[in-house]
């Protein structure tokens, strides 16, 4: 590394530099603080070592100056003068490190390694960083809609409060995307964003994963597991789908709200936490509420900030913007020429009416983009879904008939899901009423 070694004493700048260069290292010598700036301002350093006391200069007061001039310099204080106060002092300022006076290579040797490897780590989360950016397309909060500027308005609003927020919407329609927005705008934003997805397991698994587990809690714990809510310490727990949260364990996230406290599975010692929460659900959770399926006093610790997403159908102006910005994505990602769509295309994504929201709209602009064999995409590379209300100009409204309407609703639902049995959820059927229908419709 390229080390800026600022002192006042030729012999230890002398005998620190010999050490230095046996370990490969290249240095730079500044006696005060004007040389230093100098140099700074010239080179790319690493490291720093900087005394407290250069003549009648001061190492703290040249410290921010440093910083300021090379935001990434990890800044080590050296001095003879040692103190608690010192080093408490350098650290606020923005130091990295401690070395008291008289030091030997080894110690030297000691703290270079440890900011290596801090700089290696830093480097793979940068690159793993990377490699996240370039497989998922980036989030896009443009819009054009009154309705969705709002929610956004509401949302940017209640980012830097504390208090809980209740995502509201239709599924797809990117409340997830919203929820990271909001830990991105708050003040845990350089702490962790954790999602907990309340459908995906047994009541006993999610108690577990949401709060930990002790060995011997139940069969197959063999080791002690922290849980989400200590995962998430100091930052955003997001609450996925929460209207699917089991009754049992609906108690024990209103204490979370409430107090901040919980015990792990097979643990009597109580825990207290630093977790914010967001939740988001589709479910309409007052008549989950009527029904006993939800805690009226935990849907009004988890609903004091509501917002709503609004479905892709109720933003028009938006589908082709977003099209056309995924579009550039999966292009670049799959290293095609793509320009655009078709007016043919344009027109089935505008009429389309979008039942799986913006997670329809990615997978058919994928898809489009990696079937399609020109730069501007056609209506022959979409989901036969959005081309064919198109073709058929069967739409809610038209002078159809209701077996018409069923018909194409369900083309299009199966169009937008991944399995038999979320199609027939959305639909609010099951999944052999399902399959009847197709077989009638010969879908």
């Amino acid at each position: 590394m390229n080390v800026l070694l600022i002192d006042d004493d030729d012999g230890l700048r002398r005998t620190t530099r010999l050490a230095l260069e046996a370990m490969q290292h290249q240095v730079s010598e500044a006696r005060g603080s004007s040389q230093a700036l100098e140099l700074a301002g010239h080179r790319k350093f690493q490291i720093a070592l900087l005394d407290l006391r250069l003549a009648a200069e001061s190492g703290l007061e040249l410290l921010p100056q440093l910083l300021a001039l090379a935001p990434g310099l990890q800044v080590v204080v050296i001095t003879a003068y040692a103190t608690i106060e010192t080093a408490v002092e350098a650290m606020r300022r923005g130091a990295v490190d401690y070395l008291p006076k008289p030091f030997t290579p080894s110690q030297l040797r000691l703290v270079f390694d440890r900011i290596a490897r801090v700089r290696r780590l830093e480097s793979t989360v940068s690159e793993l960083e990377e490699r996240v950016r370039a497989a998922v397309p980036e989030v896009d909060l443009q819009t054009q809609e009154p309705a969705m500027q709002q929610t956004l308005e509401v949302a940017f609003k209640a980012a830097p409060s504390e208090a809980a927020v209740l995502l509201r919407g239709e599924s797809g329609t990117g409340k997830g995307v919203l929820a990271h927005a909001i830990h991105a705008r708050s003040r845990r934003a350089d702490a962790p964003f954790v999602t907990v997805a309340c459908p995906a397991l047994s009541a006993e698994l999610l108690e577990s994963e949401l709060f930990g587990h002790v060995t011997g809690a139940f069969t197959g714990a063999v080791r002690d597991t922290l849980g989400k809510v200590a995962a998430a310490e100091g930052g955003t727990l997001f609450l996925d789908e929460i209207g699917d949260l089991p009754l049992g364990l609906q108690p024990k996230l209103l204490r979370l709200l409430q107090e901040k406290r919980y015990e792990r599975v097979g643990e009597i010692r109580t825990r207290a936490t630093d977790v914010r929460v967001v939740a988001a659900t589709n479910r309409k959770l007052e008549a989950e509420i009527q029904a006993g399926r939800f805690r009226e006093d935990l849907f009004y610790r988890l609903n004091v900030i509501e917002i709503t997403m609004p479905p892709l159908r109720d933003r028009p102006r938006d589908i082709l913007p977003l099209a056309e910005n995924l579009a550039a994505f999966f292009a670049r990602q799959s290293g095609k020429l793509v320009s655009g769509f078709t007016p043919e295309a344009n027109s089935a994504l505008e009429r389309h009416s979008w039942p799986g929201n913006l997670r329809e709209l990615r997978n058919a602009v994928e898809r489009a983009v990696i079937l399609g064999s020109q730069t501007i995409l056609g209506l022959a590379d979409l989901p036969a879904s959005i081309g064919h209300s198109l073709a058929t100009g069967v739409e809610v409204g038209c002078r159809v008939s209701l077996e018409q309407l069923e018909q194409e609703h369900i083309r299009r639902i199966l169009g937008a899901t991944a399995t038999m049995e979320e199609a027939a959820q959305v639909l609010g059927i099951d999944p052999s009423t399902l399959w009847r229908k197709r077989k009638r419709f010969g879908l």
